[in-house]
């Protein structure tokens, strides 16, 4: 089980490309302790990519991620099964499963993402969502979610300045607080924001695990901070983008640890 990425993904990050007009994003870097947040997540996940392991060990440790990240998204569901099971392949419960599919089929995304997100979103839900949801609405967003997600599509089409890891936790919170499919829209939401720190350089080699991230910091703390972000006020936006950010650091501590106990073997 691995993220398998396009070519030349472990080489340095593409420059970020700067908005022709004004950056729709450029004002989340004025609230309360995001600017710093997002330095620290940054920061973390440079660490882990500075990592001896990862100079012949990349996909290794990307499988690993892969797999804890699945078990962390479920967990976020409701569906909170030891690594040891998923490691068995035993695993039944739809939830677990569609969080496998997703995790295992994120790669393939990679190129496509920036150019045709709908289409990407569709298809992850069709992951995540089989044996959940009726095979009809499977890829299918609501009706009433039509506008939002263009505005939503603009800004992963889009230029910024704005630092890959803010722009996934905007991503992350659109989908998770809409729910556009209404059945594992959060998986649907956490790959996303995968998606989005492998394509803007964040963690080009995904061996980071954001997912574990949010799992470690609580269900609890995780609903609050998004209620916060789909309350649209500056206080809870700051928040969850903090919360998101702080989640990326423990992300990058989890990718350290797959490293560590590949180099003790």
């Amino acid at each position: 089980m691995t993220i398998p990425l396009r070519p030349g993904a472990g080489r340095a990050p593409r420059p970020a490309a700067r908005p022709t007009g004004p950056d729709p994003l450029a004002p989340l870097m004025e609230l309360s302790g995001v600017a710093e947040a997002a330095e620290g997540a940054r920061a973390a996940v440079d660490r882990l990519l500075g990592h001896k392991v990862l100079r012949r060990e990349s996909a290794g440790v990307s499988a690993e991620s892969a797999l804890r990240g699945a078990r962390a998204s479920a967990a976020l569901q409701g569906v909170d099964l030891p690594l040891g099971q998923l490691r068995s392949g035993e695993v039944r419960d739809p939830v677990v499963q569609g969080a496998l599919r997703v995790s295992v089929g994120l790669g393939s995304m990679v190129e496509t993402w920036e150019r045709a997100p709908g289409q990407v979103l569709a298809r992850l839900h069709v992951l995540a969502a089989t044996d959940l949801a009726d095979p009809a609405d499977l890829g299918r967003p609501n009706g009433a979610a039509g506008s939002r997600l263009g505005g939503l599509f603009s800004i992963i089409t889009g230029a910024t300045t704005v630092p890959a890891v803010v722009v996934a936790g905007v991503v992350h919170g659109e989908l998770a607080a809409l729910a556009p499919f209404g059945v594992q829209d959060g998986v649907v939401a956490r790959a996303a924001g995968r998606l989005v720190g492998i394509t803007r350089g964040l963690d080009p080699k995904a061996v980071s695990v954001p997912e574990v991230g949010f799992a470690e910091l609580g269900a609890d703390a995780y609903g609050a901070a998004l209620e916060g972000y789909r309350s649209g006020g500056p206080a809870g936006v700051a928040g969850w983008l903090v919360h998101c950010c702080r989640a990326t650091e423990h992300g990058a501590t989890e990718g350290l640890a797959i490293c560590e106990s590949l180099l003790r073997g």
